[in-house]
């Protein structure tokens, strides 16, 4: 699962569920809005498939200890949580990926309606 959290909000505006793949990083990073693509630091680990799709320019790779990638590593704890389908050995799997699926994109949608929300109440 591929993911972009924006670091000020907090809101996911990127998502793909795919492997590890550099097909995959660049789909994630279509996903994303015109917006992020042009302007955002994108803050990564140092996985080689981001270095091949995301410029140089606005990449910015770094370790755990850098905390640069905190933010989603929060929300993947978050997700793992929430999610049961995520979690091994679970009596929630999914035998249908697409339900699996469905299940994921659910939970997304529902974090970020509450993030504006929160955003909106603010």
């Amino acid at each position: 699962m591929w993911l972009a959290l924006d670091a000020l909000t907090h809101e996911l505006v990127g998502c793909h569920i795919g492997d590890r793949s550099t097909c995959s990083a660049l789909a994630l990073w279509q996903s994303m809005p015109a917006v992020y693509r042009q302007c955002a630091l994108i803050y990564t680990d140092y996985w080689e498939a981001y270095q091949a799709v995301l410029p140089s320019k606005r990449h910015r790779a770094g370790g755990k200890e850098t905390g640069l990638t905190s933010y989603i590593e929060h929300f993947n704890n978050t997700l793992r949580q929430r999610v049961s389908r995520l979690v091994r050995q679970t009596l929630s799997f999914s035998k249908k990926v697409e339900n699996h699926i469905a299940a994921i994109w659910n939970f997304i949608h529902y974090y970020n309606e509450q993030i504006c929300l929160r955003l909106s109440n603010a």
